[in-house]
């Protein structure tokens, strides 16, 4: 069964360079504290190592 990834923006996109801000963005997340579910793929896992330092992740499933 796949892993899911529950991903929590927990600090504000404002001063961050635009490409970190696009990524942040395509994760689907817009407020701090807004969370979303995304499968566990090579290709998520380097959007959140962009935005590490802004995002919260946990493995669910």
């Amino acid at each position: 069964m796949a892993k899911t990834l529950k991903i929590t923006l927990v600090r504000s996109t404002i001063g961050e360079k635009p490409k970190t801000r696009a990524t942040v963005e395509s994760l689907g997340l817009r407020k701090i504290r807004q969370s979303v579910e995304r499968p566990d793929s090579p290709d998520v896992r380097g959007m959140i190592f962009r935005a590490k330092h802004l995002l919260d992740v946990e493995e669910i499933g």
